[in-house]
């Protein structure tokens, strides 16, 4: 059972468990969610309002963020913006079917997936998984190995803490941009096409007429810019899909091997 903070049931915090939270204002649909996330073995809590959400995910501790678009007082892309300035919690978006706009805007302020209504609990647990995934939730599970920290130029990769760094300074990714970034530096120099960046980043089947990977790349390279010598980081190849090219002279290395 889910936990509404503007007043549902509460449902315990452990930290064995994803903890997620779902922001909608159809309190049917939240709990219907919640019962089967609960039995998938997730942990919800869901609010009904975007003020309530903003403050649950700021002041919270969750692995997740359920957003719906349309919410009573304000919109969910209202939300979102805000969140963005504060937190890189992972959000998957809710959307009304076939509504392009929502999905493109969504991806542009920093969601990490959406999915449209009406949707099937099983394809809504299938992309959480992989959101949770692609954050590094099983990694953390684990402490007996402690992943690389990658190095190009003036970006460094930690793998361990998913954190990127421009020169010293944080950049905020989604987990979806961490992961675009780490598929082109494992490939740097060779052409990634889209439908390879598709399954391998959003973990899902390609479809041609699905533009979010092309908006993430968009995002990470706003986000980075380009390289010290003032090149294209990420560069798209017509007809064949997106390059990340190394400076002259550069290659990936880790800080022990400098």
């Amino acid at each position: 059972m889910a936990q509404g903070i503007d007043g549902t049931s509460a449902v315990p915090v452990l930290a064995a468990k994803p903890h997620l939270l779902i922001v909608d204002d159809d309190r049917e649909l939240c709990q219907l969610i919640a019962q089967y996330l609960g039995d998938e073995g997730f942990l919800s809590t869901a609010v009904h309002s975007g003020m309530a959400g903003e403050r649950a995910a700021i002041s919270g501790d969750f692995q997740l963020i359920v957003l719906d678009v349309m919410l009573p007082d304000r919109k969910g892309f209202d939300v979102l913006r805000e969140l963005r300035k504060q937190i890189t919690t992972p959000v998957l978006m809710l959307t009304a079917r076939g509504d392009e706009f929502d999905r493109i805007f969504g991806l542009e302020l920093g969601a990490d997936d959406y999915l449209a209504k009406p949707f099937s609990p099983r394809e809504l647990v299938a992309r959480i998984s992989a959101i949770l995934r692609r954050s590094g939730w099983q990694s953390k599970e684990s402490t007996s190995h402690r992943p690389p920290v990658l190095v190009s130029g003036n970006l460094e990769l930690d793998m361990g803490n998913r954190v990127v760094k421009k020169d010293g300074l944080d950049v905020r990714l989604t987990s979806a941009e961490f992961d675009l970034l780490r598929q082109f530096l494992d490939s740097a120099g060779k052409v990634l096409t889209r439908e390879m960046l598709v399954e391998r980043v959003l973990e899902r089947k390609f479809s041609p007429f699905d533009r979010s990977i092309d908006l993430h790349i968009s995002n990470l390279r706003r986000k980075l810019g380009p390289q010290k010598d003032g090149t294209e980081r990420i560069r798209s190849v017509r007809g064949s899909g997106y390059l990340y090219a190394w400076p002259a002279a550069e290659s990936l290395a880790s800080p022990d091997s400098q």
